[in-house]
């Protein structure tokens, strides 16, 4: 069950995406690099391809990053209908 806290309490996962694009980035260079040098062009290009896309989701996370936090409704601002008392359901 919500408790209407949500906003205040919650934490975003951009610096642990960030940690994750970083990692991932570094393996897939190094892939393209030791396929290159193992004379496997195919593997080679897909790790070059997935180097690529991980790149362009580490500019994308830092730019969300460099956003700062986006407008969140104050506590006066109910998230949803808070629930029937009683604790039960309706029959």
């Amino acid at each position: 069950m919500r408790t209407g806290s949500e906003p205040a309490t919650a934490r975003s996962p951009l610096r642990m995406r960030l940690a994750l694009s970083v990692w991932g980035l570094i393996w897939t260079v190094a892939g393209t690099v030791a396929f290159a040098f193992a004379d496997r062009p195919g593997w080679a290009i897909a790790c070059g391809c997935l180097a690529v896309v991980v790149a362009v989701d580490l500019v994308m996370i830092i730019r969300h990053i460099r956003q700062g936090p986006h407008y969140q409704p104050g506590r006066d601002v109910p998230p949803y209908d808070p629930p029937a008392q009683g604790g039960g359901h309706r029959p």
